[in-house]
Protein backbone atom coordinates (compact mmCIF):
# COMPACT_ATOMS: atom_id res chain seq x y z
CA UNK A 1 0.00 0.00 0.00
CA UNK A 2 1.37 3.49 -0.84
CA UNK A 3 2.77 5.49 2.08
CA UNK A 4 0.69 8.36 3.52
CA UNK A 5 1.06 11.65 1.69
CA UNK A 6 3.40 14.17 3.26
CA UNK A 7 0.53 16.66 3.43
CA UNK A 8 -1.51 14.12 5.40
CA UNK A 9 1.41 13.66 7.82
CA UNK A 10 1.57 17.40 8.41
CA UNK A 11 -2.22 17.63 8.81
CA UNK A 12 -1.97 14.96 11.50
CA UNK A 13 0.76 16.91 13.30
CA UNK A 14 -1.41 20.05 13.27
CA UNK A 15 -4.44 18.06 14.49
CA UNK A 16 -2.38 16.74 17.43
CA UNK A 17 -1.22 20.27 18.25
CA UNK A 18 -4.83 21.48 18.21
CA UNK A 19 -5.86 18.72 20.61
CA UNK A 20 -2.98 19.59 22.94
CA UNK A 21 -4.01 23.27 22.88
CA UNK A 22 -7.60 22.29 23.69
CA UNK A 23 -6.48 20.18 26.63
CA UNK A 24 -4.47 23.13 27.96
CA UNK A 25 -7.50 25.39 27.65
CA UNK A 26 -5.87 27.64 25.03
CA UNK A 27 -8.59 26.68 22.52
CA UNK A 28 -12.26 26.40 23.39
CA UNK A 29 -13.93 25.11 20.24
CA UNK A 30 -16.55 22.42 19.80
CA UNK A 31 -15.55 21.71 16.20
CA UNK A 32 -12.34 22.25 14.29
CA UNK A 33 -12.45 23.21 10.59
CA UNK A 34 -10.62 21.14 7.98
CA UNK A 35 -6.88 21.56 8.26
CA UNK A 36 -5.68 22.92 4.92
CA UNK A 37 -1.99 22.49 4.16
CA UNK A 38 -0.45 23.93 0.99
CA UNK A 39 2.92 24.50 -0.61
CA UNK A 40 3.83 28.23 -0.39
CA UNK A 41 4.74 29.97 -3.60
CA UNK A 42 7.91 31.29 -1.95
CA UNK A 43 10.33 28.68 -0.56
CA UNK A 44 11.41 31.17 2.13
CA UNK A 45 8.05 30.42 3.75
CA UNK A 46 8.84 26.74 4.10
CA UNK A 47 7.99 23.58 2.19
CA UNK A 48 4.43 23.54 3.54
CA UNK A 49 2.22 26.01 5.36
CA UNK A 50 -1.21 26.22 6.96
CA UNK A 51 -3.33 29.32 7.53
CA UNK A 52 -5.45 27.61 10.22
CA UNK A 53 -4.71 30.25 12.92
CA UNK A 54 -6.09 32.94 10.60
CA UNK A 55 -9.22 30.89 9.98
CA UNK A 56 -9.72 30.32 13.73
CA UNK A 57 -9.12 33.95 14.75
CA UNK A 58 -12.75 35.07 14.73
CA UNK A 59 -14.13 31.99 16.48
CA UNK A 60 -11.43 31.95 19.20
CA UNK A 61 -10.98 35.73 19.60
CA UNK A 62 -7.24 35.01 19.77
CA UNK A 63 -4.64 37.00 17.84
CA UNK A 64 -3.81 34.73 14.87
CA UNK A 65 -0.03 35.17 15.22
CA UNK A 66 -0.20 34.30 18.93
CA UNK A 67 -2.34 31.26 18.10
CA UNK A 68 0.15 30.23 15.41
CA UNK A 69 3.01 30.51 17.92
CA UNK A 70 1.08 28.46 20.49
CA UNK A 71 0.28 25.70 18.00
CA UNK A 72 3.81 25.66 16.54
CA UNK A 73 5.18 25.04 20.02
CA UNK A 74 3.10 21.84 20.22
CA UNK A 75 4.25 20.41 16.87
CA UNK A 76 7.01 17.83 17.12
CA UNK A 77 9.62 17.68 14.37
CA UNK A 78 10.96 14.11 14.22
CA UNK A 79 12.61 12.50 11.17
CA UNK A 80 10.83 14.50 8.46
CA UNK A 81 10.39 18.08 9.72
CA UNK A 82 13.47 20.21 10.39
CA UNK A 83 11.64 23.07 12.05
CA UNK A 84 8.22 24.67 12.47
CA UNK A 85 7.79 28.45 12.57
CA UNK A 86 4.93 30.84 13.19
CA UNK A 87 4.83 33.69 10.68
CA UNK A 88 2.70 36.85 10.44
CA UNK A 89 -0.12 37.42 10.10
CA UNK A 90 -1.00 33.89 11.30
CA UNK A 91 0.70 31.11 9.32
CA UNK A 92 2.51 28.01 10.48
CA UNK A 93 5.41 27.12 8.15
CA UNK A 94 7.03 23.69 7.94
CA UNK A 95 10.60 23.09 6.73
CA UNK A 96 11.65 19.59 5.66
CA UNK A 97 14.88 18.02 6.84
CA UNK A 98 17.62 17.98 4.23
CA UNK A 99 18.57 14.43 5.25
CA UNK A 100 14.99 13.25 4.71
CA UNK A 101 14.83 14.91 1.29
CA UNK A 102 18.05 13.19 0.26
CA UNK A 103 16.69 9.78 1.32
CA UNK A 104 13.68 10.24 -0.98
CA UNK A 105 15.94 9.71 -3.99
CA UNK A 106 16.23 6.05 -2.99
CA UNK A 107 12.49 5.93 -2.17
CA UNK A 108 11.65 6.99 -5.74
CA UNK A 109 14.12 4.50 -7.20
CA UNK A 110 12.59 1.67 -5.18
CA UNK A 111 9.02 2.63 -6.14
CA UNK A 112 9.92 2.73 -9.83
CA UNK A 113 6.90 3.08 -12.11
CA UNK A 114 4.56 2.88 -9.12
CA UNK A 115 5.87 6.19 -7.79
CA UNK A 116 2.95 8.59 -7.57
CA UNK A 117 0.39 5.88 -6.78
CA UNK A 118 -1.88 6.53 -3.81
CA UNK A 119 -4.78 4.64 -2.24
CA UNK A 120 -7.52 7.26 -2.35
CA UNK A 121 -9.93 5.08 -4.36
CA UNK A 122 -9.42 1.88 -2.36
CA UNK A 123 -10.54 -0.21 -5.29
CA UNK A 124 -13.93 1.47 -5.69
CA UNK A 125 -15.42 1.17 -9.17
CA UNK A 126 -15.35 4.31 -11.29
CA UNK A 127 -16.61 4.73 -14.84
CA UNK A 128 -15.28 7.51 -17.04
CA UNK A 129 -17.48 7.93 -20.12
CA UNK A 130 -16.09 10.30 -22.73
CA UNK A 131 -16.09 11.29 -26.41
CA UNK A 132 -19.35 9.39 -27.18
CA UNK A 133 -20.08 11.38 -30.34
CA UNK A 134 -22.65 10.07 -32.81
CA UNK A 135 -20.99 7.65 -35.26
CA UNK A 136 -22.07 9.87 -38.13
CA UNK A 137 -18.57 11.01 -39.07
CA UNK A 138 -14.91 10.90 -38.04
CA UNK A 139 -13.76 12.41 -34.77
CA UNK A 140 -12.76 16.01 -35.36
CA UNK A 141 -10.74 18.55 -33.39
CA UNK A 142 -13.77 19.66 -31.42
CA UNK A 143 -14.06 16.18 -29.87
CA UNK A 144 -10.35 15.66 -29.27
CA UNK A 145 -10.19 17.79 -26.15
CA UNK A 146 -12.71 15.59 -24.35
CA UNK A 147 -10.90 12.48 -25.59
CA UNK A 148 -7.57 13.59 -24.11
CA UNK A 149 -9.21 14.85 -20.92
CA UNK A 150 -11.09 11.58 -20.37
CA UNK A 151 -8.21 9.24 -21.06
CA UNK A 152 -5.82 11.23 -18.84
CA UNK A 153 -8.37 11.48 -16.04
CA UNK A 154 -8.84 7.70 -16.19
CA UNK A 155 -5.05 7.24 -15.88
CA UNK A 156 -4.97 9.57 -12.86
CA UNK A 157 -7.88 7.81 -11.16
CA UNK A 158 -6.18 4.44 -11.62
CA UNK A 159 -3.00 5.87 -10.07
CA UNK A 160 -5.21 7.06 -7.19
CA UNK A 161 -6.41 3.51 -6.50
CA UNK A 162 -9.78 3.37 -8.32
CA UNK A 163 -10.92 0.46 -10.44
CA UNK A 164 -11.57 2.43 -13.63
CA UNK A 165 -13.64 1.53 -16.70
CA UNK A 166 -13.25 3.71 -19.79
CA UNK A 167 -16.43 3.72 -21.85
CA UNK A 168 -17.61 5.09 -25.19
CA UNK A 169 -21.38 5.44 -25.49
CA UNK A 170 -22.26 4.70 -29.12
CA UNK A 171 -25.30 6.84 -29.95
CA UNK A 172 -26.62 4.40 -32.55
CA UNK A 173 -30.31 5.24 -32.12
CA UNK A 174 -32.35 8.33 -32.95
CA UNK A 175 -32.93 10.79 -35.76
CA UNK A 176 -29.29 11.73 -36.45
CA UNK A 177 -28.44 8.14 -37.23
CA UNK A 178 -31.41 7.91 -39.63
CA UNK A 179 -30.15 11.02 -41.43
CA UNK A 180 -26.69 9.45 -41.62
CA UNK A 181 -28.05 6.18 -43.01
CA UNK A 182 -30.14 8.06 -45.57
CA UNK A 183 -27.13 10.16 -46.60
CA UNK A 184 -24.93 7.10 -47.12
CA UNK A 185 -27.67 5.31 -49.11
CA UNK A 186 -28.16 8.34 -51.38
CA UNK A 187 -24.39 8.68 -51.89
CA UNK A 188 -24.17 4.93 -52.60
CA UNK A 189 -26.83 5.21 -55.30
CA UNK A 190 -25.12 8.24 -56.83
CA UNK A 191 -21.79 6.40 -56.88
CA UNK A 192 -23.45 3.70 -59.01
CA UNK A 193 -24.98 6.21 -61.43
CA UNK A 194 -28.49 6.43 -59.99
CA UNK A 195 -30.27 9.67 -59.25
CA UNK A 196 -30.76 10.02 -55.50
CA UNK A 197 -31.52 13.08 -53.41
CA UNK A 198 -29.78 13.67 -50.12
CA UNK A 199 -32.10 13.86 -47.08
CA UNK A 200 -32.99 17.31 -45.84
CA UNK A 201 -30.36 18.24 -43.18
CA UNK A 202 -28.40 15.16 -44.22
CA UNK A 203 -24.63 14.72 -44.22
CA UNK A 204 -22.98 15.91 -47.44
CA UNK A 205 -19.28 15.85 -46.53
CA UNK A 206 -16.67 14.10 -48.64
CA UNK A 207 -16.26 11.27 -46.13
CA UNK A 208 -19.91 10.23 -46.77
CA UNK A 209 -19.16 9.70 -50.46
CA UNK A 210 -15.88 7.90 -49.66
CA UNK A 211 -17.78 5.61 -47.32
CA UNK A 212 -20.52 5.00 -49.90
CA UNK A 213 -17.95 4.11 -52.58
CA UNK A 214 -16.22 1.73 -50.17
CA UNK A 215 -19.55 -0.02 -49.58
CA UNK A 216 -20.28 -0.14 -53.32
CA UNK A 217 -16.85 -1.67 -53.97
CA UNK A 218 -17.36 -4.40 -51.36
CA UNK A 219 -21.11 -5.04 -51.70
CA UNK A 220 -21.70 -4.29 -55.36
CA UNK A 221 -25.07 -3.00 -56.59
CA UNK A 222 -27.26 -5.32 -54.53
CA UNK A 223 -28.92 -2.48 -52.58
CA UNK A 224 -30.07 -0.61 -55.70
CA UNK A 225 -33.19 -2.66 -56.35
CA UNK A 226 -33.81 -3.67 -52.75
CA UNK A 227 -36.84 -2.39 -50.83
CA UNK A 228 -35.96 1.13 -49.60
CA UNK A 229 -36.55 0.29 -45.93
CA UNK A 230 -34.50 -2.90 -46.10
CA UNK A 231 -31.71 -1.18 -48.02
CA UNK A 232 -31.64 1.67 -45.50
CA UNK A 233 -31.33 -0.75 -42.58
CA UNK A 234 -28.73 -3.01 -44.16
CA UNK A 235 -26.51 -0.32 -45.63
CA UNK A 236 -26.95 1.69 -42.42
CA UNK A 237 -25.62 -1.22 -40.31
CA UNK A 238 -22.57 -1.53 -42.56
CA UNK A 239 -21.94 2.24 -42.56
CA UNK A 240 -22.31 2.49 -38.79
CA UNK A 241 -19.86 -0.34 -38.10
CA UNK A 242 -17.34 1.12 -40.54
CA UNK A 243 -17.65 4.54 -38.94
CA UNK A 244 -17.26 3.12 -35.42
CA UNK A 245 -14.15 1.25 -36.61
CA UNK A 246 -12.77 4.51 -38.04
CA UNK A 247 -13.45 6.33 -34.77
CA UNK A 248 -11.70 3.54 -32.81
CA UNK A 249 -8.64 3.71 -35.06
CA UNK A 250 -8.43 7.49 -34.96
CA UNK A 251 -8.73 7.64 -31.16
CA UNK A 252 -6.24 4.81 -30.73
CA UNK A 253 -3.83 6.87 -32.85
CA UNK A 254 -3.56 9.45 -30.05
CA UNK A 255 -3.43 6.86 -27.28
CA UNK A 256 -7.15 6.89 -26.40
CA UNK A 257 -8.44 3.38 -25.72
CA UNK A 258 -11.73 2.19 -24.25
CA UNK A 259 -12.57 -0.85 -22.14
CA UNK A 260 -16.12 -0.88 -23.45
CA UNK A 261 -18.11 0.43 -26.41
CA UNK A 262 -21.71 0.58 -25.20
CA UNK A 263 -24.57 0.59 -27.71
CA UNK A 264 -27.52 2.90 -27.11
CA UNK A 265 -29.73 0.48 -29.03
CA UNK A 266 -29.01 -2.25 -26.45
CA UNK A 267 -30.93 -0.22 -23.85
CA UNK A 268 -34.12 -0.69 -25.87
CA UNK A 269 -33.40 -4.25 -26.97
CA UNK A 270 -32.49 -5.38 -23.43
CA UNK A 271 -35.46 -3.79 -21.69
CA UNK A 272 -33.47 -1.34 -19.55
CA UNK A 273 -35.19 1.64 -21.12
CA UNK A 274 -38.59 0.25 -20.09
CA UNK A 275 -37.35 -0.63 -16.60
CA UNK A 276 -35.92 2.85 -15.97
CA UNK A 277 -39.15 4.55 -17.04
CA UNK A 278 -41.14 2.15 -14.90
CA UNK A 279 -39.10 3.15 -11.84
CA UNK A 280 -39.70 6.84 -12.55
CA UNK A 281 -43.42 6.19 -12.96
CA UNK A 282 -43.68 4.21 -9.73
CA UNK A 283 -42.00 7.06 -7.88
CA UNK A 284 -44.44 9.62 -9.37
CA UNK A 285 -41.81 11.37 -11.47
CA UNK A 286 -43.76 10.99 -14.75
CA UNK A 287 -46.81 12.79 -16.04
CA UNK A 288 -48.78 12.88 -19.31
CA UNK A 289 -49.36 16.30 -20.89
CA UNK A 290 -50.15 17.35 -24.46
CA UNK A 291 -49.85 13.76 -25.61
CA UNK A 292 -46.25 13.55 -24.38
CA UNK A 293 -44.62 11.90 -21.35
CA UNK A 294 -42.79 14.31 -19.06
CA UNK A 295 -40.17 13.87 -16.35
CA UNK A 296 -41.31 15.98 -13.39
CA UNK A 297 -37.85 17.31 -12.63
CA UNK A 298 -39.25 20.39 -10.86
CA UNK A 299 -40.05 18.02 -7.99
CA UNK A 300 -36.27 17.77 -7.52
CA UNK A 301 -35.53 21.48 -7.73
CA UNK A 302 -35.08 21.97 -11.48
CA UNK A 303 -36.42 25.05 -13.25
CA UNK A 304 -38.72 23.11 -15.58
CA UNK A 305 -40.01 19.65 -16.39
CA UNK A 306 -38.58 17.81 -19.40
CA UNK A 307 -40.13 15.73 -22.16
CA UNK A 308 -39.09 12.07 -22.21
CA UNK A 309 -41.40 10.70 -24.91
CA UNK A 310 -42.67 13.00 -27.65
CA UNK A 311 -46.30 12.98 -28.77
CA UNK A 312 -45.12 10.92 -31.76
CA UNK A 313 -44.06 8.16 -29.37
CA UNK A 314 -40.39 8.77 -30.12
CA UNK A 315 -38.13 8.92 -27.04
CA UNK A 316 -35.91 11.97 -26.54
CA UNK A 317 -32.18 11.54 -26.10
CA UNK A 318 -32.76 12.49 -22.45
CA UNK A 319 -34.91 9.38 -22.03
CA UNK A 320 -32.10 7.25 -23.47
CA UNK A 321 -29.61 8.93 -21.14
CA UNK A 322 -31.76 8.09 -18.12
CA UNK A 323 -31.85 4.44 -19.17
CA UNK A 324 -28.10 4.52 -19.75
CA UNK A 325 -27.43 5.85 -16.25
CA UNK A 326 -29.80 3.26 -14.80
CA UNK A 327 -27.57 0.71 -16.52
CA UNK A 328 -24.40 2.31 -15.14
CA UNK A 329 -25.45 2.61 -11.52
CA UNK A 330 -28.06 -0.11 -10.99
CA UNK A 331 -27.33 -2.85 -13.52
CA UNK A 332 -23.55 -2.62 -13.51
CA UNK A 333 -23.09 -1.21 -10.00
CA UNK A 334 -20.51 1.51 -10.50
CA UNK A 335 -19.75 3.45 -7.32
CA UNK A 336 -19.07 6.67 -9.22
CA UNK A 337 -19.57 7.85 -12.79
CA UNK A 338 -17.86 10.74 -14.57
CA UNK A 339 -19.41 11.91 -17.85
CA UNK A 340 -17.41 14.25 -20.09
CA UNK A 341 -19.68 16.23 -22.40
CA UNK A 342 -19.27 19.00 -24.94
CA UNK A 343 -20.18 22.62 -24.28
CA UNK A 344 -23.53 22.26 -26.09
CA UNK A 345 -24.71 19.87 -23.33
CA UNK A 346 -24.13 22.22 -20.40
CA UNK A 347 -27.85 22.83 -19.80
CA UNK A 348 -28.45 19.09 -19.68
CA UNK A 349 -26.39 18.59 -16.49
CA UNK A 350 -28.89 19.56 -13.72
CA UNK A 351 -31.73 17.45 -15.14
CA UNK A 352 -29.40 14.48 -15.59
CA UNK A 353 -28.38 14.61 -11.94
CA UNK A 354 -32.06 14.94 -10.99
CA UNK A 355 -32.89 11.88 -13.09
CA UNK A 356 -30.19 9.87 -11.30
CA UNK A 357 -31.69 10.91 -7.96
CA UNK A 358 -35.16 9.92 -9.18
CA UNK A 359 -33.77 6.44 -9.94
CA UNK A 360 -32.78 6.13 -6.28
CA UNK A 361 -29.08 6.92 -6.74
CA UNK A 362 -27.31 9.68 -4.78
CA UNK A 363 -26.83 12.51 -7.26
CA UNK A 364 -23.29 13.21 -6.05
CA UNK A 365 -22.21 9.83 -7.39
CA UNK A 366 -22.53 11.36 -10.87
CA UNK A 367 -20.16 14.12 -11.97
CA UNK A 368 -20.43 15.77 -15.36
CA UNK A 369 -17.43 17.66 -16.73
CA UNK A 370 -18.04 20.09 -19.57
CA UNK A 371 -15.32 20.46 -22.19
CA UNK A 372 -15.50 23.89 -23.73
CA UNK A 373 -14.95 24.82 -27.38
CA UNK A 374 -11.58 24.65 -29.14
CA UNK A 375 -10.37 27.18 -31.68
CA UNK A 376 -7.82 25.85 -34.14
CA UNK A 377 -5.35 28.47 -35.35
CA UNK A 378 -2.99 28.11 -38.30
CA UNK A 379 -0.71 30.95 -39.47
CA UNK A 380 -2.88 33.43 -37.62
CA UNK A 381 -6.10 32.20 -39.25
CA UNK A 382 -8.93 30.55 -37.31
CA UNK A 383 -10.20 27.32 -38.90
CA UNK A 384 -13.97 26.73 -38.90
CA UNK A 385 -15.38 23.28 -38.22
CA UNK A 386 -18.58 21.68 -39.52
CA UNK A 387 -19.28 17.96 -39.78
CA UNK A 388 -22.24 18.37 -42.10
CA UNK A 389 -20.54 20.42 -44.81
CA UNK A 390 -17.21 18.67 -44.54
CA UNK A 391 -15.25 21.80 -43.63
CA UNK A 392 -13.54 20.13 -40.70
CA UNK A 393 -10.12 19.12 -39.44
CA UNK A 394 -10.24 15.53 -38.28
CA UNK A 395 -8.42 14.18 -35.27
CA UNK A 396 -6.37 11.98 -37.60
CA UNK A 397 -5.26 14.99 -39.68
CA UNK A 398 -4.31 16.96 -36.58
CA UNK A 399 -2.32 14.06 -35.09
CA UNK A 400 -0.46 13.56 -38.39
CA UNK A 401 0.28 17.28 -38.58
CA UNK A 402 1.53 18.04 -35.05
CA UNK A 403 2.11 14.59 -33.54
CA UNK A 404 0.27 12.59 -30.89
CA UNK A 405 2.25 13.95 -27.93
CA UNK A 406 1.67 17.59 -28.88
CA UNK A 407 -2.03 16.83 -29.37
CA UNK A 408 -2.34 15.41 -25.89
CA UNK A 409 -0.20 17.99 -24.08
CA UNK A 410 -1.83 21.06 -25.61
CA UNK A 411 -5.41 19.83 -25.21
CA UNK A 412 -4.70 18.92 -21.61
CA UNK A 413 -2.91 22.12 -20.63
CA UNK A 414 -6.04 24.20 -20.00
CA UNK A 415 -8.93 23.62 -17.64
CA UNK A 416 -11.79 22.08 -19.65
CA UNK A 417 -14.13 24.79 -18.32
CA UNK A 418 -12.22 27.44 -20.31
CA UNK A 419 -12.22 27.92 -24.06
CA UNK A 420 -8.87 27.31 -25.68
CA UNK A 421 -6.92 28.15 -28.80
CA UNK A 422 -4.73 25.43 -30.32
CA UNK A 423 -1.72 26.97 -32.09
CA UNK A 424 -0.58 24.54 -34.79
CA UNK A 425 2.73 26.32 -35.42
CA UNK A 426 3.75 26.32 -31.74
CA UNK A 427 2.82 22.64 -31.38
CA UNK A 428 5.24 21.74 -34.19
CA UNK A 429 8.24 23.76 -32.98
CA UNK A 430 11.30 21.79 -31.87
CA UNK A 431 12.58 24.33 -29.37
CA UNK A 432 12.15 25.29 -25.72
CA UNK A 433 9.30 27.58 -26.80
CA UNK A 434 7.25 24.41 -27.24
CA UNK A 435 6.52 23.00 -23.75
CA UNK A 436 6.11 19.48 -25.17
CA UNK A 437 9.63 19.55 -26.59
CA UNK A 438 10.96 21.18 -23.41
CA UNK A 439 9.54 18.46 -21.11
CA UNK A 440 10.48 15.52 -23.33
CA UNK A 441 13.97 16.95 -23.83
CA UNK A 442 14.44 16.85 -20.03
CA UNK A 443 13.62 13.12 -20.04
CA UNK A 444 15.95 12.55 -22.99
CA UNK A 445 18.73 14.37 -21.10
CA UNK A 446 18.19 12.00 -18.16
CA UNK A 447 18.44 9.01 -20.47
CA UNK A 448 21.56 10.42 -22.18
CA UNK A 449 23.37 10.92 -18.85
CA UNK A 450 22.57 7.39 -17.68
CA UNK A 451 23.61 5.95 -21.05
CA UNK A 452 26.99 7.70 -20.78
CA UNK A 453 27.45 6.36 -17.24
CA UNK A 454 26.70 2.82 -18.38
CA UNK A 455 29.11 3.14 -21.28
CA UNK A 456 31.81 4.16 -18.78
CA UNK A 457 30.78 1.17 -16.62
CA UNK A 458 29.98 3.38 -13.62
CA UNK A 459 28.12 1.61 -10.80
CA UNK A 460 26.04 4.16 -8.93
CA UNK A 461 23.88 1.71 -6.94
CA UNK A 462 25.85 2.46 -3.76
CA UNK A 463 25.82 6.23 -4.21
CA UNK A 464 25.64 8.24 -0.99
CA UNK A 465 22.61 10.53 -1.31
CA UNK A 466 23.73 12.58 1.72
CA UNK A 467 26.21 14.24 -0.69
CA UNK A 468 23.28 15.90 -2.54
CA UNK A 469 23.48 19.28 -0.83
CA UNK A 470 23.49 21.76 -3.76
CA UNK A 471 20.32 23.94 -3.77
CA UNK A 472 19.53 22.81 -7.36
CA UNK A 473 19.72 19.16 -6.28
CA UNK A 474 17.40 19.68 -3.34
CA UNK A 475 14.96 21.70 -5.46
CA UNK A 476 14.78 18.87 -8.00
CA UNK A 477 14.01 16.39 -5.22
CA UNK A 478 11.30 18.70 -3.90
CA UNK A 479 9.77 18.94 -7.39
CA UNK A 480 9.80 15.15 -7.80
CA UNK A 481 8.04 14.61 -4.47
CA UNK A 482 5.06 16.71 -5.55
CA UNK A 483 3.73 14.00 -7.90
CA UNK A 484 1.85 11.86 -5.33
CA UNK A 485 0.24 15.00 -3.86
CA UNK A 486 -0.72 16.11 -7.35
CA UNK A 487 -2.32 12.73 -8.14
CA UNK A 488 -4.36 13.05 -4.93
CA UNK A 489 -5.46 16.60 -5.77
CA UNK A 490 -6.34 15.76 -9.39
CA UNK A 491 -8.29 12.63 -8.42
CA UNK A 492 -10.28 14.43 -5.73
CA UNK A 493 -11.12 17.41 -7.97
CA UNK A 494 -11.18 15.55 -11.32
CA UNK A 495 -8.67 18.04 -12.73
CA UNK A 496 -5.97 16.33 -14.81
CA UNK A 497 -5.06 19.61 -16.51
CA UNK A 498 -2.50 20.26 -13.75
CA UNK A 499 -0.20 17.57 -15.17
CA UNK A 500 1.31 19.61 -18.07
CA UNK A 501 2.09 22.48 -15.68
CA UNK A 502 3.72 20.11 -13.20
CA UNK A 503 5.72 18.50 -16.01
CA UNK A 504 6.99 21.93 -17.11
CA UNK A 505 7.97 22.88 -13.53
CA UNK A 506 9.73 19.55 -13.12
CA UNK A 507 11.62 20.17 -16.37
CA UNK A 508 12.60 23.65 -15.12
CA UNK A 509 14.04 22.11 -11.96
CA UNK A 510 15.91 19.44 -13.89
CA UNK A 511 17.40 21.83 -16.44
CA UNK A 512 18.57 24.10 -13.59
CA UNK A 513 20.18 21.11 -11.88
CA UNK A 514 21.83 20.04 -15.14
CA UNK A 515 23.28 23.51 -15.74
CA UNK A 516 24.63 23.85 -12.19
CA UNK A 517 25.75 20.34 -11.24
CA UNK A 518 28.07 18.29 -13.43
CA UNK A 519 26.91 14.72 -13.11
CA UNK A 520 29.49 12.42 -14.73
CA UNK A 521 32.96 13.63 -13.85
CA UNK A 522 36.22 12.28 -15.30
CA UNK A 523 38.13 12.91 -12.04
CA UNK A 524 38.47 10.00 -9.62
CA UNK A 525 38.14 12.25 -6.61
CA UNK A 526 34.62 13.09 -7.83
CA UNK A 527 33.45 9.44 -8.06
CA UNK A 528 31.35 9.70 -4.90
CA UNK A 529 29.40 12.77 -5.99
CA UNK A 530 29.04 11.30 -9.49
CA UNK A 531 27.38 8.17 -8.04
CA UNK A 532 25.06 10.25 -5.85
CA UNK A 533 24.04 12.49 -8.73
CA UNK A 534 23.44 9.51 -11.01
CA UNK A 535 21.00 8.21 -8.41
CA UNK A 536 19.23 11.56 -8.55
CA UNK A 537 19.15 11.50 -12.36
CA UNK A 538 17.77 7.95 -12.32
CA UNK A 539 15.00 8.90 -9.89
CA UNK A 540 14.20 12.03 -11.94
CA UNK A 541 13.88 9.88 -15.06
CA UNK A 542 11.36 7.68 -13.20
CA UNK A 543 9.25 10.71 -12.28
CA UNK A 544 9.43 12.19 -15.79
CA UNK A 545 8.41 8.89 -17.35
CA UNK A 546 5.57 8.43 -14.86
CA UNK A 547 4.29 11.96 -15.49
CA UNK A 548 4.42 11.54 -19.26
CA UNK A 549 2.68 8.15 -19.05
CA UNK A 550 -0.13 9.64 -16.95
CA UNK A 551 -0.61 12.19 -19.74
CA UNK A 552 -0.60 9.35 -22.30
CA UNK A 553 2.61 10.67 -23.88
CA UNK A 554 5.84 8.98 -24.89
CA UNK A 555 9.07 9.37 -22.92
CA UNK A 556 11.76 9.51 -25.64
CA UNK A 557 15.36 8.62 -24.80
CA UNK A 558 16.66 10.73 -27.69
CA UNK A 559 15.44 13.96 -29.29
Amino acid sequence: MPAPLLIETIQQLVAEALEAAREEGVLRLETIPDIQVERPGNSDHGDFATNLPLRLARATQINPLELAQSLAAHISTGDVIERVEAAPPGFINFYLKESWLQQQVDTVRQAGNRFGDIDLGRGRRMMVEFVSVNPTGPVHVGHTRGAVLGSTLANVLEAAGYDVTREYYVNDAGNQMQLFYGSVLAAYKQSLGRDAEMPDKGYKAEYIFDLAKEIADSEGSRFLDQDEGEALKEIGDIAREKMVATIKDDLSGIGVEFDNWFSERSLFEGGEYDTALKILGENDYLSERDGATWFNSTMLGDDKDNVLIRSTGEPTYFASDIAYHYNKFVERGFDYVVDIWGADHQGHVPRMKSAVEALGVERDRLTVLISQMVTLKSEGEVLRLSKRTGNLVTLKELAEDVGTDACRFFFLARSPSTQMEFDLELAKKESSENPVYYVQYAHARNASILKLARERKIDWSGGDVSLLTHPAELELIRAMLQLPELVDQMARNLEPHHLPHYATDLANSFHTFYENCRVVSSHEEDDAITAARLKLVESAQIVFRRTLELMGMTAPDRM
